[in-house]
C-alpha cells in the first residue's frame, strides 16, 4: 500500500517557500523544488512551459506584479496514486483561491484597485527523487473578468459567486488517511464516469434524475466555471448545466485523463484535453460552430457516504473559445486599449 506523506511534504515545502519568495527569488526557489526537465501546463494564453525560468516568466511574474501581495487561500489538499498509469506515479492536488490587490492590468483585464480572487487548481507529479516533475495549473480567468466588470459572454445558466470550500471544512488532508476510504471514493467516481460514458454512447441527452442519484446526493452542489456557473440539487444541476451541455453540444469524444486520483473522501482528475465536441448552437449562448474544439477540464469531488456531494470544476474556457475563433482576451485588449 502506497504512502503519500513524502509527496505531500515535497509540495507543502514548495508552496511554503514559493509563496513567500520575492519576485527575484521565484526562479531559484522553483528550480530548487523541481526536476531539471520540469513540465508546466497552464490555461490559455499560457500553455505548456518547460523549466522553472519559462514558467515564472510566463505566468507567475506577470501575475504577482499585477496582484501583489498575493495570498494562497487553500481549501482542498490531497494526494494519491495515479489510476491512469496503474499507480506508477504520485500526484498532489491543491485547490482554492489566490487573493490579491488587483492594482495593475493583467492579460489586458483592467485593474480595479480592489481585492480580487482567482480560483485555481494545481496538480503536481512528484518523482522518485522527491522533486516536482510536472504541474498543471488551472485558473478561472473568466471569473476574474466578471469580478472586474468585464464579463464577455451571455448570461450564465447557473449562479455566479465566489465559491466556498467544502461544506464539511475537512478538505486539507495533510495527515495520512485510511487507504480504504480512497478505494470507496474511487469506486463511486469511476461509476459516475461510466454512467456518463454510457450516456455518450446511447445518445440520451435528457436522462432521468434517477441515473444521477446513483452516484450523487440529492443536495449535490456543482461549482462550475464562470461562463456556466454553479447549481444546487440534482434537479437544478440538470436544468442549469447537464441538459444545456448535453443538448447543445454534439460529436462528443472522450480523450481520457492525464491524472485521476483519490485520498480519503476527496478525488479529482484533469485531462489535456479531456474531450472534444462541437457547439451545435446554444452552449454558452453562442452560435453554432463546425470546429471540433478541445475542452481541458479539472474536476475535484468530495464524497459523502457512498455518493458524491460537492464538485469544483475548472474548464479552460478561453482556449475552448479561442479554438472556435473567439479571442476573448484579444478583443478585450482592443476595446479597453490595455496591455
Amino acid at each position: 500500500m502506497q504512502n503519500f506523506q513524502k509527496s505531500k511534504e515535497v509540495v507543502r515545502n514548495y508552496i511554503a517557500a514559493f509563496d513567500t519568495a520575492s519576485q527575484d527569488q521565484m526562479k531559484s526557489v522553483l528550480a530548487e523544488h523541481t526536476a531539471s526537465d520540469y513540465c508546466w501546463r497552464g490555461m490559455h494564453p499560457f500553455y505548456e512551459q518547460i523549466g522553472a525560468e519559462a514558467m515564472v516568466d510566463t505566468f507567475w511574474r506577470p501575475f504577482r506584479n499585477a496582484f501583489a501581495p498575493v495570498q494562497r487561500r487553500e481549501d482542498i489538499f490531497f494526494a494519491g496514486a495515479n489510476e491512469c498509469d496503474n499507480g506508477a506515479t504520485q500526484w498532489v492536488v491543491s485547490t482554492g483561491n489566490f487573493l490579491g490587490l488587483f492594482d495593475k492590468n493583467w492579460l489586458g483585464i483592467p485593474s480595479t484597485g480592489k481585492m480580487a480572487f482567482l480560483r485555481y487548481a494545481e496538480f503536481h507529479r512528484v518523482n522518485e527523487n522527491g522533486k516536482i516533475a510536472e504541474t498543471a495549473l488551472f485558473c478561472d480567468i473568466l471569473s476574474l473578468m466578471d469580478q472586474a466588470g468585464q464579463y464577455p459572454l451571455p448570461p450564465m445558466t447557473g449562479a455566479s459567486f465566489l465559491y466556498p470550500g467544502p461544506r464539511t471544512h475537512d478538505g486539507l488532508l495533510f495527515d495520512e488517511q485510511e487507504p480504504e476510504e480512497a478505494v470507496r471514493t474511487m469506486k463511486v467516481l469511476n461509476q459516475m464516469i461510466a454512467d456518463l460514458d454510457g450516456l455518450n454512447k446511447s445518445g440520451n441527452d435528457h436522462c432521468s434524475p434517477e441515473l444521477l442519484s446513483r452516484t450523487w446526493t440529492e443536495d449535490m452542489i456543482w461549482y462550475g466555471p464562470a461562463g456556466i456557473g454553479a447549481s444546487y440539487t440534482i434537479d437544478r444541476y440538470q436544468d442549469q448545466h447537464q441538459f444545456p451541455f448535453r443538448e447543445n453540444l454534439e460529436d462528443k469524444v472522450f480523450n481520457g485523463h492525464i491524472a485521476r486520483l483519490a485520498e480519503g473522501n476527496y478525488c479529482g482528475f484533469f485531462g489535456w484535453p479531456n474531450l472534444n465536441n462541437k457547439n451545435k448552437g446554444g452552449f454558452l449562448g453562442l452560435p453554432k460552430s463546425e470546429v471540433h474544439a478541445p475542452m481541458r477540464v479539472v474536476d475535484i469531488y468530495r464524497r459523502d457516504g457512498d455518493k458524491l456531494a460537492e464538485n469544483w470544476v475548472y474548464i479552460d474556457m478561453l482556449h475552448y473559445l479561442f479554438e472556435q475563433g473567439l479571442d476573448v482576451l484579444g478583443r478585450m485588449k482592443k476595446i479597453n486599449r490595455t496591455n
